[in-house]
């Protein structure tokens, strides 16, 4: 607390950083909402590398979650929604954390059997999972900057069904990419799985919609130029030059 007050008297914020890169439009936005002028933030998507590449088969005999298992990512509300689905539908949890034992006893509690948790997995292995899956949902119910299981999941073809909340809802498009459902609404999100699962056919094509996305956003190839411009803008704004730009290099 001291040294972010010592800053803001300094105006390191506003005078001293030529340059903030935010990871979507929303992170932007929140950060000239806290003072900083427009023209100092700039927008940079992450990448993933390598590249797990398309997967090879139409996919799809469950659904996925791949995360941290703590509060505010509400697999609590995932799983309540499982709860009240009228049809049987497999669903693979991934990841650890301190919410891990809780809500493997609620699952048990409420006779989910279609529920099994993988606990952590590396990544190859959580690329294959993703793989298969069906589509993966998100279910966070904080802004999240920049989830990078959703550009995973984009590369390799499979959609996103996220929470219509900050960064997720602008990186998932809505019937495009994936479905949006209300934050924290287990019977909203409950309808969209039911709808995911009964058309495959409108999955699997927003699942190459997805992998369209991810190459024309999330690449290596594609993030390398934008970082380079945007450090050229910066090194020539400093010197008081006209920036040169990667197309005109």
């Amino acid at each position: 607390a001291l040294m972010l007050a010592v800053h803001r008297q300094r105006h390191t914020w506003t005078q001293d950083v030529n340059c903030y890169i935010a990871l979507c439009e929303f992170a932007r936005n929140k950060v000239i909402e806290s003072g900083i002028s427009p023209s100092k933030v700039v927008v940079k998507p992450n990448f993933v590398f390598p590249d797990p590449c398309l997967r090879t088969d139409s996919g799809g005999d469950y659904a996925l979650f791949v995360g941290r298992l703590s509060p505010e990512k509400r697999v609590s509300t995932l799983l309540t929604a499982w709860s009240r689905l009228r049809h049987r539908i497999p669903l693979r949890v991934i990841g650890g954390g301190p919410e891990l034992a809780d809500l493997q006893m609620d699952a048990l509690k409420n006779e989910l059997d279609t529920v099994t948790f993988l606990g952590y997995l590396p990544r190859e292995q959580t690329i294959q999972a993703i793989k298969g899956a069906r589509f993966l949902v998100f279910s966070s119910e904080w802004y999240e900057t920049f989830c990078l299981t959703i550009a995973e999941s984009f590369a390799c073809g499979v959609p996103v069904l996220c929470s219509r909340l900050g960064a997720m809802q602008e990186i998932v498009q809505d019937g495009q990419t994936g479905l949006h459902f209300t934050p924290g609404d287990p019977d909203d999100l409950a309808r969209k799985i039911e709808w995911a699962w009964a058309h495959p056919e409108s999955m699997r094509l927003m699942g190459k919609q997805a992998r369209q996305e991810y190459e024309i956003k999330y690449t290596a190839e594609r993030n390398y130029p934008l970082l380079m411009d945007i450090y050229r803008r910066v090194i020539a704004e400093a010197q008081g030059v006209r920036p040169l730009h990667a197309s005109q290099a």
